[in-house]
């Protein structure tokens, strides 16, 4: 521990006071290893972290395999990346995996309840523009049709699956997100098959 910082690498010539190591060379000319890059000394040879040539494997390791044949990408629930989140509860490979523990996800019941609501009223700026121009033509009331629609609310998701059972309520602010939630649910669905 003594000496952490040991300095170059001795086939390396110490820098010259005053020289700046992140410069680019001159133009054709070699550039030098810097944090990151290997510090091989020839172009072919491997860098740090690199395996070198005719290395073992660690002792206990098995030495690597090649893959069997059609062993490669499959298609479907099964490929392991997450296929959909929905709340706290997302789906990945052939599990639903939620706080109340893991699921699988063949059999799975899902539930939506869309528990949002969609108003209807006049802007306010609506209203200020009805009184400026009332006073200046009658023409002043149309801006009074002017309408604003707005939800709020959330969307209540539910899963049953292999004895356990969890609930999430996704928040939502317009009607395009209420469906993209039923949407995703829809899909969970179609999954679960």
């Amino acid at each position: 521990m003594a000496n952490q910082y040991p300095g170059p690498p001795p086939e390396q010539p110490p820098g010259q006071p005053g020289q700046n190591p992140y410069a680019t060379p001159p133009a054709g000319g070699p550039a030098d290893a810097g944090y990151g890059y290997p510090q091989g000394g020839r172009p072919g040879d491997p860098g740090y972290g690199y395996p070198q040539a005719g290395s073992q494997p660690p002792p206990g390791f098995p030495p690597p395999t090649a893959p069997p044949p059609g062993a490669g990408f499959q298609a479907g629930p099964q490929t392991g990346g997450m296929a959909l989140s929905l709340g706290d509860i997302a789906v990945s490979g052939d599990t639903i995996m939620t706080p109340a523990g893991p699921m699988p996800l063949k059999g799975a019941i899902w539930t939506a309840t869309d528990m949002s609501r969609t108003e209807e009223k006049i802007p306010a700026h609506a209203v200020v523009l009805a009184i400026v121009f009332f006073l200046f033509c009658l023409l002043g009331l149309l801006f009074l049709l002017m309408k604003e629609r707005v939800t709020t609310g959330f969307v209540q998701v539910t899963v049953n699956s292999g004895g356990r059972h969890h609930s999430t309520m996704v928040p939502v602010q317009s009607r395009e997100q209420v469906m993209y939630v039923l949407n995703q649910v829809n899909y969970a669905r179609s999954l679960s098959v």
